[in-house]
Formats: structure tokens, sequence, C-alpha cells
């Protein structure tokens, strides 16, 4: 029994893979980002207020001294980022409006955003990801302002992320905004949690794809997609 027991905790009650095995391989459990029911509840001001507590506290674990002037307003330094900044994409009020506007020009190919400049933080260790990402679609008589693009790669980008799911959020976004499945989207990434803990690779990258429409079934789509982003 003993033994058994033993086993569970490794693996966990269910049976699932161990939480650090997870962690290294970077292993993605869900297309949605896992948010409790009530993960709004909250107003913004009184998360920060709840952060800054904590991360007062961890630092203190850490042996840091917070009356030094260069220390004691990081903790709230911190939480206000979290909220305000690099997680901001978890809230949905933030989310942009992507208006849609007529195609007046009648451009029936492919449009292409390259080389949109993204920052995120791996869920696993909550370190930076940050590269860049490749969107394109074809109009179905409707198309939206190109930072519109842009905002909807930063808003899925400023949560906690594992690089699969970013782009498949990303390429689903647009598909429901634009009304087309005519979608592309290719990320090419780096994590900082490879390059400065684990393995420490700092020159690796990983590229990533979603192809919806034209773009899954037709090869001369795909290849000229690949050929205006030159990967």
């Amino acid at each position: 029994m003993k033994q058994k027991e033993i086993l569970l905790n490794t693996m966990g009650i269910n049976g699932s893979r161990p939480t650090d095995e997870i962690g290294d391989e970077h292993i993605g459990t869900s297309l949605e980002t896992p948010l409790r029911e009530d993960a709004f509840e909250m107003d913004d001001e009184l998360k920060i207020e709840l952060i800054e507590k904590h991360f007062k506290e961890i630092m203190h674990i850490l042996g840091l001294d917070l009356s030094d002037d260069s220390l004691k307003g990081t903790p709230h330094r911190v939480a206000k980022m979290y909220i305000k900044e690099i997680f901001s994409g978890l809230n949905p009020k933030n989310k942009p409006v992507a208006k849609l506007f007529e195609n007046k020009y009648k451009y029936n190919e492919m449009l292409v955003e390259k080389d949109i400049t993204f920052f995120s933080n791996c869920e696993h260790h909550f370190v930076p990801i940050y590269g860049k990402a490749h969107v394109a679609y074809i109009s179905n008589g409707s198309v939206i302002g190109l930072s519109k693009i842009n905002r909807i790669v930063q808003y899925y980008a400023k949560r906690p992320q594992v690089q699969e799911r970013l782009t498949m959020q990303i390429g689903n976004e647009l598909k429901e905004a634009l009304g087309t499945d005519d979608v592309a989207v290719v990320i090419d990434a780096h994590h900082m949690c490879v390059s400065t803990r684990g393995v420490q690779d700092v020159n690796s990258s990983t590229v990533t794809s979603f192809y919806s429409g034209k773009f899954d079934r037709d090869d001369n789509t795909k290849s000229e997609f690949m050929k205006y982003i030159s990967l």
C-alpha cells in the first residue's frame, strides 16, 4: 500500500504525468487558457494589493532586504506589471474589438502581416517567451485594420502561455473576427525556460503553425505564404 501511495503521489491522483515532467517538457493541457470561473470577480486593484503582499513574502523568503531603497518598491511594481501589463490578456475586457470594413478594393489575394513582435510568458516557469508572429488571411468580403491583427496577437500573448495554444488562439480568433476560414499563423519564438534554465540552449527557437481553409487544403496557397515570410 505504501508503494502504491508513493506512486500515486508521484503520478498525481488521476494518474497524470508528474507536474515537474509536464513543466520541463513544456506540455500544454488545453486549447483554452485554464481559468477559474471566479477569475474576474476580484477587481484589478485588489489583485495588485494581494500579489504585492505575496511577492513581498517571496522576496523575504529569498533573504532580500526589503528596507533597501532599490527593493522596497519591487513588490508593488511586480504586482502592477502582472495585472496591467504582461498578464493583461487574461481579462476579456481587454480583448481588442476587431471592426470589419467592406473590402471595397475587391482585393482577393492573401494579405500577410509578418514579423509581429510579441512577448509572452511560459506558464510552466513564468519566464519570457519572445519572438515573431506571421499572419495571413484571404478576405471573403470584409477586412480589418492592420493594427487590429497586431493587437489580437498581443492580447493572446499577454497571459501565461504555451506556444502551441498561443498559435491556435490567434488563428481561431482571426477566423471568428474576419468571418473566414482562410487564415494562417506561424510563430517563431525563443523560450527563456529553455535558454536560461534546464538544457540552457540559447540558440534554438520553436516554430508552430496554424493553417485553415485554403491554407490547409491548397499546397500552392501555403507555399506562397511561406515564401512571403521566408521561413
